[in-house]
């Protein structure tokens, strides 16, 4: 398990350290400016005092001498500070640049992580659990960044320059002193690999209530209507207490690391106290030197107390990236192939031959299709029918490449689309789905998705040919009505007449409906299927369905049970065998499928 965690916080740091590469111009830079800005401030300005306070100490110097004795001396802390403040702002400048620019590359990268993973990933998360994860992944890096830069660079900083300059001056405290710092770092690590664990824990519990809070506004219309306001409320608290628990964990051994390290802190500054008040007496340290010692220890000291603090805000860090780096970790189930070509249609006819397919949850495996064949001529429109659970939605997907199947190839023109790019495929495929997928955009932003480059007419056109013109126009905004979250704003028949348009205006040589008239009435169903028919010239088209009515004019209808084909052929040879597909005709009441 702590090899586990070791390889989650390695693999966030790989992540890291690879969008860190992109600009190591800035990087560098802000090494350098920090570095210059701590020894120059931290360190420079005290060991010209001590210069001073030696040149004061050796002789009294006359009223008209001081600029002549100390004048070389104002000169070097003017210097000093000039640089060192030019320094601090560079660093400023650099960090706040290479902030900037990670944060764009991890959303990026985080984006195409979530948007290239399988319908089945999605389908096991919570979508504000991913916006939650992707945020604190960002956050994150940012909060490494500022850490390394305070305090852990300062404190190499302040060692380094501590024993360069005290050790030729006083070894024997600077031996003490380094191996004071060392028992401090040596706990202060140990604790922290303890607290590491703590912080993955609370992170996960904040990622739970964030999908908690997302799933129950999500679906709010639900929450409402059945009034389980209360119930969902318990969901939450029960969320919102476990993120109390382990954070109050975290808080504890925090608490505990801090007491830990203060105690060895005022360790050290009594051994700084002792060697200051006899220094003189027991070595000849010179005043000037005494005052450079304890100006650096307590530097030092002060910097290693910010270490706490800092690997606490590590510890935060790697806690909150850790989701994120999971799913960055985890394979595609669906990936393109290295140098797949784009999918190329000009006819429209499609193969499935021999597909396995199976869903997997966990250990558990559900066989949807076994050896699977069907042959779908270009331009043929078929229906695929049967009871819930028979295949005809997954099929789909399955061609639409949402998951792949384990063994078998589907063909497009003899193309095996396993082969090609998902994003040639799903092209050259309009898809309308059971329930409409509508954005956060306006209504001509909607129809247009398929077609971003569409002229406003032709969006016009399409929405007339789906009888949605209609009622469009007379929203108070027309087509730049918003819609809201999954068209939110629209009644189910709107949304599902939007999402029709957008079929009709991609125009795509293969056509797949999944229920897609299930929402509307029967006047605007026989509009959109009329529409439908036109579209449907000269292409090859799915058409899944419940409704049997949608589908008895088709070339051919395929009925499906338990992953197979059962029955095939057109509507009336089927009506007339008395068979499955017959069945399910005779116990239609108002065509539809009870």
């Amino acid at each position: 398990m702590a090899n586990a965690k070791t390889s989650l916080t390695r693999r966030t740091l790989h992540y890291y350290w690879k969008v860190t590469r992109r600009h190591k111009a800035l990087f560098a830079a802000l090494m350098v400016s920090t570095f210059a800005f701590v020894a120059l401030l931290s360190y420079g300005n005290p060991y010209v005092m001590s210069l001073i306070v030696d040149q004061v100490s050796a002789q009294p110097v006359e009223a008209d001498q001081v600029f002549t004795v100390f004048g070389p001396y104002i000169v070097a802390l003017i210097l000093i500070n000039v640089f060192g403040q030019a320094a601090s702002k560079l660093q400023d400048y650099t960090m706040y640049k290479l902030e900037i620019a990670a944060s764009y590359d991890l959303a990026t990268m985080s984006f195409d992580a979530l948007c290239n993973q399988s319908m089945s990933f999605h389908s096991n998360r919570f979508g504000g659990t991913l916006v939650s994860q992707t945020t604190k992944f960002m956050s994150a890096y940012q909060q490494l960044i500022e850490t390394i830069m305070f305090p852990f660079l300062p404190v190499i900083c302040s060692v380094i320059f501590t024993c360069g300059i005290l050790l030729p001056r006083v070894p024997l405290y600077v031996a003490i002193l380094m191996v004071l710092l060392a028992v401090y770092a040596s706990i202060s690590y140990y604790l922290y690999k303890r607290i590491l664990s703590l912080n993955e824990k609370a992170a996960s519990a904040q990622n739970q209530l964030s999908g908690e809070l997302s799933d129950s506004v999500a679906n709010i219309l639900a929450v409402k209507t059945y009034g389980r306001e209360d119930y969902e409320r318990g969901l939450f608290d029960s969320a919102n207490r476990e993120v109390v628990a382990r954070d109050s964990k975290r808080m504890w051994a925090s608490l505990t690391r801090g007491i830990i390290t203060a105690c060895i802190t005022v360790v050290i500054m009594s051994v700084v106290t002792v060697f200051i008040a006899g220094g003189n007496a027991w070595y000849g340290i010179t005043p000037g030197t005494l005052v450079v010692m304890f100006t650096y220890t307590y530097t030092v000291t002060n910097q290693f107390n910010f270490i706490n603090n800092g690997l606490q805000r590590f510890n935060r860090a790697f806690g909150d990236a850790s989701g994120m780096t999971a799913i960055l970790d985890e394979p595609r189930l669906v990936a393109d192939k290295p140098g797949a070509p784009d999918l190329k249609v000009s006819r429209g006819a499609i193969d499935f031959q021999g597909i396995d397919f199976f869903y997997t949850d966990g250990n558990a495996k559900t066989q949807v299709f076994d050896k699977f064949e069907l042959h779908i001529p270009a331009g043929q429109r078929v229906g695929l029918v049967g009871m819930s659970g028979a295949g005809k939605t997954t099929l789909t997907k399955l061609l639409l490449r949402l998951s792949d199947i384990q063994e078998g190839q589907i063909l497009i023109d003899g193309q095996n689309i396993a082969d090609t790019t998902q994003q040639s495929l799903r092209r050259q495929i309009a898809y309308v789905p059971q329930e409409a997928l509508l954005f956060h955009r306006s209504i001509a932003e909607n129809i247009s998705y398929g077609k971003p480059d569409a002229s406003m007419e032709q969006i016009r056109r399409a929405a007339k040919q789906a009888n949605a013109l209609e009622f469009i126009e007379k929203l108070p905004q027309g087509f730049d009505t918003i819609t809201g979250e999954r068209g939110v704003k629209l009644s189910g028949g709107q949304r599902q007449r939007i999402a029709i348009a957008r079929a009709l205006l991609a125009d795509c040589p293969v056509l797949v409906l999944d229920e897609a008239t299930s929402a509307l009435d029967s006047e605007s169903e026989k509009l959109v299927q009329d529409a439908l028919a036109t579209l449907m010239e000269g292409r090859t088209c799915i058409v899944v369905a419940h409704r049997l009515s949608t589908v008895a004019s088709l070339d051919r209808i395929v009925v499906l049970d338990g992953g197979k084909i059962v029955e095939d052929g057109p509507h009336d040879e089927l009506v007339s065998r008395g068979g499955e597909y017959a069945h399910l005709w005779s116990r239609q009441t108002g065509a539809y499928l009870e």
